[in-house]
C-alpha cells in the first residue's frame, strides 16, 4: 500500500522514509500536489490530523502527516505549536538569546504523528524526547532546532548525532516506530 507523508519539509522527508523504510511512502511532489494546509489546530495532534485529512483526500491515498516542535519550560513551553513558524522568522540565535542568562534550560522535542484513511478511519502516535537548550549551537547534521537541543543523558546536540542515534532517541523516531506497529496491525 502506498502512503502519502504530507509535507514538503526536504528534512522531515527524508527522516520520515528512513523511519517508515518497511512501507511505500511517497511524497506531494511526486504526485504532483501542492497544497497549503492551514495548521491552525491547538495542538500537535490537531494540525497533524489537518494536514493528513487534506492530503489524504486531495490525493486518494492513506496519508502520514507529523506536526512536531520544540517545548521550552521556560518559555512557558515556546516555541510549541509556533516552532517551524518561529525559526523561519527569528531562527536559532532569537532562541539563545531568549534564554540568556536562564539556569532553567529544560526543554523538550514533541512530534504527533496521524495516518489519515480515505474512508474516514486514522491512527495516531506520539512521542516525546526531552533534553535542554545548549548554549551555543553544536554539530552539522540534522535541521531545525537539532544544533541546540542536547538530548537529555547524551551530553550531545541531535544535530551532533549520526542518523541512527538520532532516530533511536528523537521525538519523531518514537513516534514513527510506534505508528510502524499500528499500520503493520491495520494491513
Amino acid at each position: 500500500m502506498k502512503y502519502l507523508f504530507a509535507t514538503t519539509n526536504p528534512g522531515k522527508i527524508v527522516e520520515m522514509r528512513r523511519l517508515l523504510r518497511d512501507f511505500d511512502i511517497a511524497t506531494p511532489a511526486e504526485l504532483g500536489l501542492a497544497l497549503d494546509v492551514a495548521e491552525n489546530g491547538a495542538t500537535f495532534f490537531e494540525n497533524a490530523r489537518l494536514k493528513a485529512r487534506a492530503y489524504c483526500a486531495a490525493s486518494g491515498f492513506p496519508a502520514i502527516a507529523d506536526d512536531s516542535g520544540l517545548c521550552v519550560r521556560a518559555l512557558g513551553g515556546a516555541p510549541g505549536i509556533y516552532s517551524a513558524r518561529t525559526l523561519a522568522a527569528e531562527g536559532i540565535d532569537a532562541l539563545l538569546r531568549k534564554l540568556e542568562g536562564a539556569e532553567d534550560r529544560q526543554a523538550s522535542f514533541v512530534c504527533s504523528i496521524v495516518c489519515a484513511y480515505p474512508d474516514g478511519r486514522s491512527l495516531s502516535a506520539e512521542g516525546e524526547c526531552r533534553g535542554e537548550i545548549a548554549r551555543a549551537p553544536r554539530g552539522a547534521f540534522g535541521f531545525g532546532y537539532d544544533p541546540v537541543f542536547e538530548v537529555l543523558g547524551a551530553g550531545r546536540t541531535m544535530a551532533e548525532m549520526t542518523a541512527e542515534e538520532k532516530d533511536a532517541l528523537s521525538h519523531r523516531g518514537i513516534a514513527a516506530r510506534s505508528l510502524a506497529r499500528k499500520l503493520r496491525g491495520n494491513m
